[in-house]
């Protein structure tokens, strides 16, 4: 069957697509010059970040019109533009920690700038997910707390900073993925909350984004039963149409999470759930970090089939098309702000727990988890930046079960500092906590989500690995004043 040329048109200027490597493959320009609403941005297609403003340069020329360009760009372990040598911003929840709405709008507005001077239009952030549950596997440090009212006013502020600079926001992920144990990415993912609770929780940050402004929300790949007991939020009208548009009147643009995503692709498929989503009230559809070049014929032949069998009108498809449309220009700018984050915010965000020993030759063990699906591997060190300050470090950098005797032992006669990142969600690293204890000059660094320690150990919480962040940390371990910032190359 035959496509006709007007639907698919539409229904491809519904869709972001990505792509895999640094360069736009031909399908992909193509898909651009045939109507493709645009392109979201992954890591490897930005190397070290200083080229984006050549490449969305040549993707709106493929396109000969202006598209959506969107990104990623939460800062601190979410990054695309700084995947090389990590964000130059803290992350949502050191900035939660300082509680600082002033700080956390222009740490926004200076990654709008950037984003803006790299021809991106759409940042995919701030998260307005409430961090309910530290085992939470996917939202954790990306959440600006665990208090619904003060995430509420972060992204708020967020979405001011960022939409400052002409950028869209998008807070994610709607209604809530804060208080589920299951990832999206990999399985599908059930929050179990009463209407209520939901009111009272995970919908505050969400009501105070779009009071802000924001221009976008995404929907997360979630199960939600007291919404709607048979459909995950993407493709639930109760949920889009009914929660989103209706009791909290946006009027903004709806996106999806990732098409690719196992909560939908493993389930409906993708271009099932993109047909599903439409007729729900998403506006925009974006695909994830692979290649799918399949795609650009499947879409339009199951819109066009949608359309025949009276699934989804041609009224819903030309509104999805407008609304993607507006992501594609920029919005009204605010006040003047510079690509610079504000200098020495870093050591607020930090939390010391009892007092910090004077450091001898310092043993420094790193505990590395492995990296989630949305933040990839980044690159960061606590031993280099301690290095750096104090004579006599050694360091140690470990991914699994280390013997405790043997630790003491290499660590006899010398400060310990012990670096953990959620040890409550890798039981190895638990164990290492109990090692510190025993050792009469230890000192633990916790670099994930907040975990209680062992009496008597001191603690020092950073809430992430940006660089300014460990930077601050061992400035702080070595009893010196923070070092400045180094200054980000402006893309």
């Amino acid at each position: 069957m035959s496509i006709d040329a007007e639907i698919s048109r539409l229904a491809l200027s519904c869709t972001l697509l990505g792509y895999l490597g640094p360069t736009p493959p031909l399908w992909l320009l193509g898909a651009l010059e045939a109507g493709l609403g645009g392109v979201v941005l992954f890591g490897s297609n930005l190397g070290d970040g200083t080229g984006v403003a050549e490449l969305t340069d040549r993707l709106r020329a493929a396109a000969g019109r202006e598209i959506v360009i969107a990104l990623d760009e939460e800062g601190g372990d979410v990054t695309r533009l700084d995947t090389v040598r990590g964000s130059s911003s803290p992350g949502a929840a050191a900035l939660g920690r300082l509680g600082n709405l002033a700080v956390t709008e222009e740490v926004h507005a200076a990654i709008g700038v950037r984003l803006a001077r790299a021809g991106v239009t759409l940042d995919l952030a701030p998260v307005a997910d409430v961090n309910l549950d530290p085992l939470n596997p996917v939202i954790g440090l990306r959440s600006f707390g665990d208090d619904a009212g003060a995430v509420a006013e972060q992204v708020a502020a967020a979405v001011r900073g960022v939409q400052r600079a002409g950028i869209a926001a998008c807070l994610k992920h709607f209604p809530g993925h804060g208080a589920t144990r299951a990832d999206s990415h990999t399985e599908p993912a059930v929050l179990e909350r009463s209407r209520a609770e939901l009111a009272a929780g995970e919908l505050l940050p969400f009501r105070a984004g779009i009071a802000a402004g924001a221009r976008s929300v995404m929907i997360g790949h979630l199960l939600v039963p007291a919404l709607d007991p048979d459909r995950i939020a993407t493709v639930s009208p109760a949920i889009v149409t009914g929660l989103l548009r209706g009791e909290l009147g946006f009027d903004g643009v709806v996106v999806s999470d990732a098409l690719e995503m196992a909560a939908l692709a493993g389930t409906l498929g993708m271009t099932e759930g993109f047909v599903q989503a439409l007729v729900a009230g998403v506006d925009t559809l974006e695909t994830g970090a692979q290649d799918y070049p399949q795609l650009v014929q499947a879409i339009p032949s199951a819109v066009q089939d949608a359309l025949r069998t009276g699934r989804l009108t041609e009224d819903r498809l030309v509104e999805a098309a407008e609304r993607t449309a507006r992501l594609a220009g920029a919005g009204n700018a605010g006040s003047p702000v510079g690509s610079a984050v504000p200098d020495g915010i870093e050591s607020g965000c930090l939390e010391v727990l009892g007092t910090l020993p004077a450091l001898h030759r310092p043993l420094v063990v790193e505990c590395r988890t492995r990296p989630g699906v949305a933040s990839g591997e980044l690159p960061w060190s606590l031993i280099d930046e301690l290095a750096g300050l104090l004579d006599g470090v050694d360091g140690l950098r470990v991914d699994r079960p280390v013997d405790g005797g043997e630790l003491l032992r290499l660590a006899e006669g010398r400060s310990l500092v012990l670096l953990v990142r959620d040890p409550d969600r890798e039981p190895w690293q638990r164990q290492l906590l109990e090692v510190a204890a025993r050792h009469p000059d230890a000192v633990l660094v916790d670099a994930g989500w907040p975990t209680p320690a062992p009496p008597g150990l001191p603690v020092l919480r950073t809430r992430g690995i940006a660089p300014g962040l460990l930077r601050a940390a061992a400035a702080a371990l070595a009893g010196r004043a923070a070092p400045r910032r180094r200054e980000v190359d402006p893309v």
